[in-house]
Formats: C-alpha cells, structure tokens, sequence
C-alpha cells in the first residue's frame, strides 16, 4: 500500500522497498482501495501504527463475513444448517486465527470461488469461471480450484450434447475465465505487470520458500521432523534419481487430482462438487512442498457446506479441529498474548498424520460417493 499510494497502481509489480509482490491484481485493488482511506500508508514503512494495522486486516474480516453469507445462500434450501454453517465459518478458529490474528487473505481467495461453486451448482458456468478467475488472481493457492471446475465444466457439457457439449463448455468457461483475467490486469499491462508476477512467484519458489513444509502439518513435515528435528530442509535436492521433493509432490498431487476431476464428471452433483474442492485442497496441503499451514483453509468451508450430511460430518468437525490446531501452533506468542503449542514436539507429529489421514479419508470419501450415488 505504501508502494501504490507513491508510485500509482501500476507501479506494484516491480521491485520495491518492501520485497517483491506475490499477490494477484485483485490483492492490488484492495489494497489500492485501503491507501485511498488512509493517506498514512504514504508515509508508513511498517505496521507499527495500530489503526493502519487494523485497516489491514480488515478486508479479510469482511470476506469472512462474506463466506458465511455465501454459505447461507448455498444452504437456503436447509435452512437449519445454512445457519448452523454460517456460525461454525464465522467462530471457527481456522477462520478468524488467519483472518483477524494474522492478517492474511485466505478468505479474500476463497470467497470467489466459494461463490463460483455456488453459482455452478445453479447452472452458471460462465459466472462460475469468471469467479474462479478473480480467485486465482487474488493468491496462487487457488490453483487447488482448478481441476474440480474444469471436471464440473466438462461434466456440464456432456450431459448437454456429449463431445461437441464438453467442447462448446470448456471453451465458453476458458473465455470468460480469460476475459475476466485480461480486465484485471489491464492497468499493469504497460508496466509487464503479469511478467513480474510470474517472476515474482518463481523467486519465491526457488529462492525463499524452497523447503519442504513451512510449519505445514503434512506429509512434508513428517519427513523434515525425522530429517532435521523440524528445521527447514530444501525440496530441491534430489532424492530418488533425478526427482526432487518438489517433484515428487507435483507427480502425487497431479495422480490424485486427475481422481478428483474422475469422481466429479462421473458424479455432477453440488455435494461431490463441494467435496472435490475440499479434497483439492487437502491433496495439494498433505503431499506438495512449500506448503504453509494457513493453506489447508479452504477445506475448512468448503467441508462447513457439507456439515448436513452425515457421512461427513465426522470429517468436517476433525478437519476443522486439526487445521486449528496447526494454525495456533504456527504462531508464537507475542507479548504474552495469544496461545502457543510445541510446533517441533509431538503434537505436531501427530498432527501431521491426522493431516494425512484426513486427506485419505476425504479422497475414499469422495470416490465411495461416486460408487454411491
């Protein structure tokens, strides 16, 4: 914000005083929105005033409010449950620990696509990709989203008009989710803002966060635990042949995401859709490196929208609890205050096999509700 409010909008994308930007352009407007309200972002070089450091967490507040909102309207035909979602959203510690505690912008990346999987169980497909569109462009950890839509996309078109159905759908929801990118990034174009941005999330993949697990309760943390005694440890050594840590994840991740994107063309319904999304997330959080231990957020509400069935409602309750607890352990006390637990001890390792645990129960889960249906 200090960057905008004395270079412009257009200017956040190259390199600054304060690192380089890792957010998409829809972070930019929010952000560009907060600097209009408080000139002292102008001269501000950190967050030690309190009434800017408020303003900054205020937009994740909002979209929290925003997700339990969506979540009504999603459930208004259960009535009971809608509120019973919006509540455990808005009290969840998973919620308003990443939110209101750090100030970070999960619920502003996941807000989009909670309305994309809303308005694509309406039938809305095109709203859907575009809304899917504005989430990636707010954080990358969207990018969990993608295979559950397109299943969904494609699933649409088949049930219209078989091949040439699936092909009319994917290109419509390809250029609505294209057209909506282009538009958010009109005001960088001149300043090769997309380049930068790519440049961007390439250093901090290659150069800051290149570690297995970033406090993350997964499979990753497990190995660095036994490895390091909880220390970082790079994921770019090579470890079976040429393969990487990193590698390995994509290769893990891409298996179980092409069963997700399976389990949802053969079973189109809202709830397999909402599970897939939670199951995304879960895959991308328990088997890829890098992860941070807020990322696993978006299971959380898309899992809330499914508290009604109770198949899973033991999985929505466990999920929430462990993240929480990983979230809370993440972040050292400061002052006295706020709570803190042994991140290098033994719950944490316990914590990360419940983590696994839970993604391979939610992946059974989503295939036995397939073979079900």
């Amino acid at each position: 914000m200090h960057t905008i409010a004395n270079g412009g909008l257009a200017s956040l994308y190259g390199l600054n005083a304060f690192g380089l930007v890792t957010f998409g352009p829809v972070m930019a407007y929010v952000w560009a929105a907060l600097a209009a309200i408080a000139p002292g972002f102008a001269s501000a070089t950190d967050a030690a005033d309190t009434g800017l450091r408020m303003l900054l967490k205020t937009p994740a507040s909002i979209a929290d409010f925003g997700l339990a909102i969506v979540a009504v309207y999603a459930l208004r035909d259960r009535p009971r449950w809608a509120v019973v979602a919006a509540v455990a959203i808005i009290l969840q510690p998973a919620v308003w620990y990443v939110s209101a505690w750090w100030g970070q912008y999960e619920s502003i990346y996941v807000l989009p696509a909670l309305a994309a999987a809303v308005a694509a169980s309406r039938g809305r497909n095109a709203l859907a990709a575009a809304l899917l569109s504005v989430a990636l462009l707010t954080k990358p950890q969207a990018i969990a989203f993608v295979v559950p839509f397109a299943a969904w996309f494609a699933a649409s078109g088949w049930r219209r008009d078989r091949w040439r159905g699936v092909t009319v759908e994917v290109v419509r929801t390809a250029a609505a989710g294209l057209a909506t990118a282009t538009v958010l990034w009109i005001p960088f174009l001149g300043t090769g803002g997309p380049v930068s941005y790519l440049d961007n999330l390439r250093y901090y993949q290659d150069e800051v966060f290149h570690v297995l697990s970033l406090r993350a309760w997964n499979l990753w943390w497990l190995v660095q635990e036994g490895i390091a005694g909880g220390r970082f440890v790079t994921d770019d050594v090579a470890v079976l042949g040429p393969l990487t840590p990193r590698y390995l994840g994509y290769v893990v991740t891409g298996l179980i995401s092409v069963a997700v994107g399976v389990a949802v063309v053969r079973d189109p319904r809202p709830r397999t859709l909402y599970l897939a999304l939670a199951t995304s997330t879960l895959v991308f959080f328990a088997f890829m490196t890098q992860m941070h231990e807020r990322y696993a957020f978006g299971a959380v509400i898309f899992l809330a929208l499914l508290a009604w069935d109770t198949r899973v409602r033991s999985l929505v309750l466990a999920t929430s609890a462990v993240v929480a607890l990983n979230l809370v352990a993440a972040v050292p006390p400061v002052q006295g205050i706020g709570l803190s637990l042994p991140v290098g001890e033994a719950v944490s390792i316990a914590g990360a096999f419940a983590m696994v645990g839970i993604t391979v129960v939610t992946i059974v889960t989503l295939v036995r509700n397939v073979n079900t249906s």
